[in-house]
């Protein structure tokens, strides 16, 4: 496998990969207590190198994966959208509603304008491209699930190897052009919901501009950094700019770049690293009858291109209606 980092060694937790060429499933970790720095270090070198990491049934509450969360890295909160006299739906800012729970506790209609919102989360992303600062971990933990058999599970995509393994000639474009892309979440809230956003234009907010190509820093390695948060290619017609996305992405979503992770229970904590995998929300006949009750926390990038091409320090973008 490509980069500059030396394959890690596990001494204190028990790796077992369980994707084509990513993305692992991690024992050994008592979560009941503070973790010692030493098999934190070890849970750092395996996100790095597998990009995607499960843990089975943790036994963590709200604060202690809250806490768990800030050992990497300062964390986003959802005070933003707190708008209109909305009230957190957690007891920590720095938790998102990952569900499809409604404000009196039932499933969220399928005609709800949140379900039709939540469409844009059944197509490959990354959490916060939309934003001036991305993310980097998001980390994500089951607090109800709905039946088996009735969906609900995690897709993932490798975007390193999926660059790494490019047609040489696209390669070779992508490289030499060094091309920025738009990203707005207004734009992918309207491609998983056309109709229901039909009034919505994405060139009328502002876009978050990020590089298609460049370094994962943790481990070395070339990253495609796409996501259907991207509008457009800049430089490229509207044309050529679609062709190019739908290319992209089609590639890194092959299936031998891709997997889905099930949740078997009450606890399981999924953590994936968004500055090298997509990921996506399955959906299934659950929608509507069940809850499946998801939150999330996000991890602001602390790279040398969290911030792309945005100013630093520059405001969050999003809808702040949901």
């Amino acid at each position: 496998m490509p980069g500059r980092i030396q394959e890690p060694q596990f001494q204190h937790i028990t790796v077992k990969e369980i994707g084509p060429t990513f993305a692992a499933e991690v024992q050994g970790v008592n979560f009941s207590q503070e973790i010692p720095q030493e098999v934190f270090d070890e849970i750092l070198g395996a996100i790095t190198k597998y990009g995607v990491l499960v843990f089975r049934d943790t036994g963590l509450d709200d604060t202690r994966h809250v806490e768990f969360s800030k050992r990497f890295g300062e964390l986003d909160d959802i005070k933003p959208y707190l708008t209109n006299g909305r009230k957190a739906k957690f007891p920590y800012y720095e938790l998102f509603d990952a569900g499809n729970i409604d404000d009196e506790g039932n499933p969220i209609a399928l005609d709800s304008q949140r379900s039709h919102y939540n469409k844009g989360n059944g197509l490959w992303h990354v959490d916060s491209s939309f934003n001036p600062r991305r993310a980097s971990y998001s980390i994500l933990l089951a607090h109800t699930i709905p039946p088996p058999g009735t969906g609900g599970e995690t897709g993932f995509a490798d975007t390193r190897t999926a660059f790494d393994e490019l047609p040489s000639e696209l390669k070779e474009q992508l490289i030499s052009n060094d091309y920025v892309a738009a990203h707005s979440l207004f734009h992918s809230r309207k491609l998983g919901s056309p109709e229901f956003f039909a009034h919505i234009n994405p060139l009328e907010h502002k876009m978050a501009r990020h590089k298609l190509i460049q370094r994962h820093e943790p481990s070395g390695r070339m990253n495609l950094y796409v996501a259907r948060h991207a509008h457009h290619i800049e430089g490229l017609s509207p044309e050529e700019s679609d062709a190019m996305l739908d290319r992209l992405i089609a590639h890194a979503t092959q299936d031998k770049y891709t997997l889905e992770i099930p949740w078997h229970g009450v606890g399981d904590l999924v953590m994936w690293d968004n500055t090298c995998v997509m990921h996506r929300a399955t959906g299934g006949s659950f929608e509507g009858r069940f809850k499946r009750d998801m939150r999330r926390t996000t991890v602001h990038d602390g790279s040398s291109t969290a911030w792309g091409l945005n100013e630093k320090g520059d405001t969050k973008l999003g809808f702040p209606q949901i």
